[in-house]
């Protein structure tokens, strides 16, 4: 099928503006990693002081809310926009939010970019993630709970491991990924939640390769933070952090992804039809929608604004009277019950 229509910004900014929009900022991107690791220690050190367990599930539920952070701030360095330096631009989405996920950067790239270019259509890498909506009530909390119990966690990291052996291999043998020949599935196993996203198979030798990198960093950010915990504090910072990132983290990451794309009239001749915004309050913002990641429509529409200034965006369309043609939300729970159905 045809890519989807992309809008021209002259429509709505003139070309200083324009510039000012898609300018990353030389000190914001790195401040928000910042803050998602200030946040993430603050509140597992309290939870850890403590040693009441009603501070260890706080700190499970907000600390899960932070490591989606880094994977978003994952995504806008995958987009070139956490930081104008490239090298730093991808170091601060391969190691300092990529990895301590369990994401590849680069694999992320690949295959996110063709989700932009045929949003929602057979070609979009991230259709599973929609196409099962609307849904039964039930079959959403047999998801819920999978994602709490950290089934989804244990069944996404054995499918990871499972691919990175088969990458092992040729690296051990010395063998080099051909170049140009990079897999759009080699990020899809920590970065999909449907079952083809979780067991298909990696589509050549570079998309194994690619998650044994990827796996190689996971671990080693975690041996870092274990290391980290044990010196500091014994077992419980780790063991917090670990849990959050076996279950909330998982529940938030399908939350959001539900938001984005489900039960969205999407069509490649209306590129306001493409993804959905969402109003969230502190809640939201502290959980399922860190780091402005709810504008999505407006990120769809102009993919390479920074995610700090798509406030901005979504103002300027509101000016254009624009939102009436949006899809958007008034919170996460009526997207919920929107691609929700008795049952």
């Amino acid at each position: 099928m045809p890519a989807v229509r992309l809008l021209p910004p002259d429509r709505f900014f003139d070309r200083q503006q324009w510039a000012a929009l898609t300018r990353a900022s030389p000190w914001r991107g790195v401040w928000l990693v910042a803050h998602a690791w200030i946040v993430t220690v603050a509140l597992i050190g309290v939870a850890t002081w403590l040693r009441h367990p009603i501070a260890w599930l706080a700190a499970i539920i907000f600390v899960g809310g932070r490591q989606l952070g880094l994977a978003i701030l994952m995504h806008d360095a995958a987009h070139g926009a956490l930081h104008p330096d490239r090298k730093l631009n991808n170091f601060l989405g391969q190691w300092l939010t990529g990895a301590a996920v369990g994401s590849d950067l680069i694999a992320y790239r690949t295959y996110h970019l063709q989700h932009h270019k045929f949003t929602q259509q057979p070609e979009d890498p991230d259709l599973s993630l929609s196409a099962p909506f609307p849904t039964t009530r039930a079959s959403l909390w047999r998801k819920v709970f999978r994602d709490l119990s950290g089934q989804t966690f244990f069944k996404q990291r054995k499918a990871q491991f499972a691919f990175a052996a088969v990458g092992l291999k040729p690296m051990l043998r010395g063998e080099a990924a051909e170049k140009g020949r990079a897999s759009t599935k080699a990020g899809t196993p920590f970065n999909k939640q449907s079952d083809d996203g979780v067991t298909s198979p990696t589509a050549d030798v570079a998309g194994a390769m690619a998650v044994t990198r990827a796996v190689g960093r996971f671990l080693l950010v975690q041996t870092v933070l274990l290391a980290l915990s044990l010196l500091l504090w014994g077992w419980t910072p780790f063991l917090l952090w670990l849990a959050a990132l076996a279950t909330t983290f998982q529940l938030y990451l399908r939350i959001r992804n539900i938001a984005e794309h489900a039960c969205t009239t999407t069509g490649s001749d209306d590129p306001f039809t493409h993804a959905r915004t969402t109003h969230a309050g502190w809640l939201a913002r502290a959980t399922v929608a860190p780091y402005w990641v709810n504008y999505h429509a407006e990120h769809h529409l102009f993919m390479g604004v920074p995610c700090y200034r798509l406030p901005q965006v979504h103002e300027a369309l509101g000016r254009a009277d624009k939102h009436r043609a949006m899809t958007i939300a008034p919170n996460y729970a009526a997207v919920l019950r929107q691609v929700t159905a008795a049952g």
